[in-house]
């Protein structure tokens, strides 16, 4: 587990490859239920991160991301729900924000770029997927942007973190999705570079993003760490192939 201090009473945290029952490309800490993985070792997998997290498996949430803007609520009612019905609710969001105590909210990635933000004056925490279309399409600040009216957010007092995600050197792109970051008015000099192709830098592009919402960039925490270039910690799609696990990335309240 890669652990971020963020604050304390907060427990954030990446999961790594380590430590886990999954095999081959799904080796060996994945929670996915969603990429193709044994379903027991995913649940012996689950077993293992709610006793480290020291909470109960129906307390640590995943969407099923789709790649949208989609934001969704986790409040105490939603625990008492079937779990079909939970699994209803979590179709097609790729984002979470809560303010309930003891719930691990997160997303799953494997190049794509997780967001972690905390509301301290709130006590209120949002979990963001942004691969490069949600973060064309600004996901993090739409997550923001839900905290206000959900939480009384404001953007000044929030602290944040990009986990592991791909790197510009590693994210090679083509043309139209280059074309799809300038169409949406980036600054395409402070998030591209062009080799034989071009790269676009998303752990740049989401912090920009996080300074333009009016968060403070001392209270970004950036990982650092590029999925493609570490396989042997973090999954990465883009050299595993999409039948591969997940890197979950959450935080819960204490």
């Amino acid at each position: 587990m890669l652990y971020y201090d963020i604050e304390q009473g907060v427990t954030a945290f990446s999961t790594t490859r380590e430590g886990g029952f999954s095999s081959g490309n799904y080796a060996s800490m994945n929670i996915n239920p969603y990429c193709g993985d044994n379903p027991e070792d995913i649940a012996k997998n689950l077993d293992l991160l709610s006793k480290e997290l020291n909470v109960s498996k129906d307390r640590v949430i995943m969407p099923h991301q789709t790649h949208g803007t989609e934001v969704r609520q986790i409040g105490e009612d939603f625990l008492d729900l079937d779990d079909e019905i939970k699994k209803m609710i979590l179709e097609g969001v790729d984002a979470l924000i809560t303010n309930v105590p003891c719930v691990c909210i997160g997303v799953s990635t494997a190049d794509c770029i997780p967001v972690i933000l905390y509301d301290a004056g709130h006590k209120a925490l949002a979990a963001v997927h942004a691969g490069w279309r949600g973060t064309v399409a600004r996901i993090v600040q739409k997550t923001i942007a839900m905290m206000r009216p959900a939480f009384g957010t404001k953007p000044e007092m929030l602290k944040a973190v990009i986990g592991p995600g791909i790197s510009l050197e590693a994210f090679e792109v083509g043309d139209e999705v280059y074309q799809a970051f300038a169409e949406a008015a980036f600054n395409m000099e402070s998030i591209s570079r062009r080799t034989d192709k071009w790269h676009i830098d998303l752990p740049e592009c989401n912090r920009l993003q996080l300074v333009e919402t009016g968060i403070k960039p001392e209270n970004i925490i950036s990982s650092g760490i590029c999925t493609y270039n570490n396989t042997d910690r973090f999954f990465s799609a883009r050299k595993l192939g999409v039948n591969s696990g997940r890197i979950y990335t959450g935080a819960l309240i204490n």
